[in-house]
């Protein structure tokens, strides 16, 4: 029984280094300007926007993640593949904030990091399934489940759409990104306070 219960937080522990690698390979890949000048740095300012989003996108994952597994009373085949296919569109971020930085936020790029986006939101509404539709009801109300199922699949939607759009608007297609990245700051659902 013992071993049970430590295997979640195994599984949550061996996450969280994950993610601290990612952050990591973000950092590694700024460079600094060729230049020794403010100007040049601040031309840069498409690496520098690609990098904060991104690493701001890392944390709001990894608390939110953080948070779901606090509900894993057993890491199951299912949720340890769940959670690898997590883990899997979350390790695209690096490639795809390299990509969008140096292309200077082209619309293909940006598209792309797009639907790394929508890839980290569908594999966690499968860590969702698997874990709160699983935990009995006095742990989570109807409500907060409702709100989580709505939260996810509306920033499913608008990742998608992001997506799209930002094949050609790709300004506005990392807005809609960064937009959606402002529900998920508070890993509680919102609005399901008891």
């Amino acid at each position: 029984m013992l071993h049970a219960k430590r295997t979640p937080e195994r599984l949550s522990a061996f996450s969280d280094a994950v993610f601290a690698v990612l952050i990591t390979i973000l950092v590694l890949e700024l460079r600094p300007p060729e230049l020794p000048t403010f100007k040049a740095l601040l031309s840069l300012w498409p690496t520098w926007l690609s990098y904060a989003v991104s690493y701001l996108f890392i944390a709001i994952v990894w608390a939110n993640h953080h948070h779901l597994m606090r509900y894993a009373t057993e890491a199951t085949p299912r949720l340890m593949w769940f959670n690898f296919a997590h883990l899997f569109s979350v390790s695209l971020l690096p490639l795809s904030t390299a990509w969008m930085a140096v292309s200077k936020l082209a619309p293909q790029p940006v598209a792309f990091y797009a639907a790394v986006f929508f890839l980290v939101n569908a594999t966690y509404i499968s860590l969702i399934l698997e874990l709160i539709e699983r935990t009995p009801v006095k742990e989570v109300s109807p409500k907060e489940r409702r709100i989580m199922r709505f939260r996810s699949i509306a920033t499913l939607c608008v990742f998608g759409a992001a997506a799209v759009v930002a094949l050609k608007y790709p300004l506005i297609g990392l807005g809609m990104c960064c937009c959606c990245l402002i529900v998920y700051l508070k890993p509680e659902a919102p609005g399901a306070e008891k």
